[in-house]
């Protein structure tokens, strides 16, 4: 689930943008910080094609330091440097699974609490491209322990990474049984390739389905408003969720049933499920040193539906919510459109 890209020439205008108009003061006063709207997406969807912005777009995720970098080389340290060969997998022994769960568990608290402690603890960067001008939740009875970052902590580690770990433990111990089929690099290099570009794919593919649902009314009560208390997110808040959202966000990893992939996919594919949400709701557009941007994290976009609830259920990389008509392009006029929605949805 990529970040948002700063390519105004890809734009997909849904409102017309006039910064006189009271809707567009209005909103630009309900933010910190605010990037150029409307938001760009994935501009491989764009009628006619346009070659040259596509690749500056997959490129600004691959061959420079980014999110998904990151989590390709996590996914190289784990396989090389944590997980047993695959024949140890056959069966279920607390050994390997414990370094499954260590492979997760530690990277992913370094990065989250690395971020927290820069971010909102010191406050490194001060206020520079934070979204939201609001602090965390502290003495707030909406969150368990009564604050916002334990809650976070809590739900994140205790079933986010548990579950993460428990939904590849289920596919590595397929694929050592024959029970999901597997791929080596000889076997197909094209395919090896081509299946990293392709998983964040998927995963904004299965999120946005899942997503929906996740906001039909019941689920919504029953699970996914654990999440939704973070109207102001933090790099904790990035998978903070009910165990029940957890089981619905890994099923995800039931693609590698069916189609042939590595061991080193299912790790990337866990980092890129788990990790770059640490980054896209960090609540800063940018990671600021020495007043310079070094990297891309925050997402406006998921930051527009963490605002206001009723809109872009996706991610940038898939145009499902223009599809279907939650697009939230960062303007006032699409902050009128999505409250109406919500108001429909919950009268």
């Amino acid at each position: 689930m990529p970040a948002d890209v700063d390519m105004p020439s890809v734009n997909q205008v849904t409102h017309a943008f006039d910064p006189t108009d009271p809707a567009e003061v209005k909103e630009a006063g309900r933010w910190n910080h605010r990037p150029p709207t409307p938001i760009a997406q994935n501009p491989l969807f764009l009628w006619p094609p346009q070659p040259v912005a596509i690749f500056k777009w997959y490129a600004a995720f691959w061959f420079e330091i980014s999110t998904t970098t990151l989590c390709f080389v996590l996914a190289l340290g784990a396989y090389f440097l944590i997980l047993p060969p695959l024949e140890a997998m056959q069966s279920l022994e607390l050994g390997w699974i414990v370094r499954v769960w260590l492979a997760n568990l530690v990277p992913q608290c370094l990065i989250a609490g690395a971020l927290h402690y820069w971010l909102i603890t010191r406050k490194g960067q001060g206020e520079a491209t934070k979204f939201d001008p609001r602090d965390q939740n502290r003495k707030n009875g909406s969150f368990t322990f009564n604050n916002q970052v334990l809650d976070n902590m809590f739900w994140h580690i205790a079933s986010g990474i548990t579950l993460w770990s428990v939904a590849q433990i289920l596919v590595f111990w397929a694929m050592a049984n024959g029970y999901a089929p597997t791929l080596l690099f000889p076997d197909n290099p094209v395919w090896f390739v081509a299946a990293f570009v392709l998983i964040p794919i998927w995963s904004s593919f299965h999120f946005y389905w899942v997503h929906r649902l996740l906001h039909w009314p019941p689920l919504y009560k029953l699970a996914h408003s654990l999440h939704h208390r973070n109207v102001n997110v933090g790099p904790w808040s990035g998978i903070s969720m009910h165990p029940v959202e957890h089981v619905l966000f890994y099923t995800n990893f039931a693609i590698h049933l069916v189609v042939p992939t590595h061991p080193l996919h299912v790790m990337f594919h866990g980092y890129v499920q788990s990790t770059h949400p640490v980054f896209s709701h960090s609540g800063f557009e940018n990671l600021v040193v020495k007043d310079n941007p070094q990297l891309r994290m925050g997402v406006f976009f998921h930051q527009l539906h963490h605002r206001y609830f009723e809109c872009n259920y996706g991610t940038v990389e898939m145009p499902w919510d223009r599809w279907f008509g939650s697009y939230h392009d960062g303007t006032g006029r699409a902050t009128e459109e999505a409250r109406a929605r919500k108001k429909q949805m919950y009268t």
